[in-house]
């Protein structure tokens, strides 16, 4: 199973800007968890969003680029492979305008009950 690319748009703040000027590695991971949790919220009903969260098994995150301030930025995300346990999902992170790439990630997620807080 494969999902269509979903898209947000965020913008580098100075806050996410480290002492080498440019974006901190751990504001990549927080896009990637940012554009997941959009993308489960536009095509979840919301009695899905009530039964099912989501925890991280695995991140693997690439740069490429960094990315400085002002920077406009897509977040681009799409779900690969899926089992009963497991969805893996892709995350591009790149500027808008001229289709940078910044950095790539590949997540493994695990979809759990949120009443019980077992794997569903």
């Amino acid at each position: 199973m494969s999902s269509a690319p979903f898209e947000m748009t965020v913008s580098v703040l100075p806050n996410d800007i480290d002492e080498q000027n440019h974006v901190n590695n751990t504001v990549y991971l927080r896009w990637v968890q940012e554009v997941a949790t959009a993308h489960w919220r536009a095509i979840a009903s919301q009695e899905a969003q009530e039964s099912i969260g989501w925890v991280v098994l695995r991140h693997e995150i690439d740069y490429k680029t960094p990315a400085a301030l002002g920077d406009q930025i897509v977040l681009r995300t799409w779900v690969g492979k899926t089992t009963r346990l497991t969805f893996e999902r892709f995350t591009e992170i790149r500027r808008d305008g001229d289709d940078q790439l910044f950095s790539t990630a590949r997540t493994l997620w695990c979809p759990i009950n949120t009443q019980s807080g077992r794997p569903t």
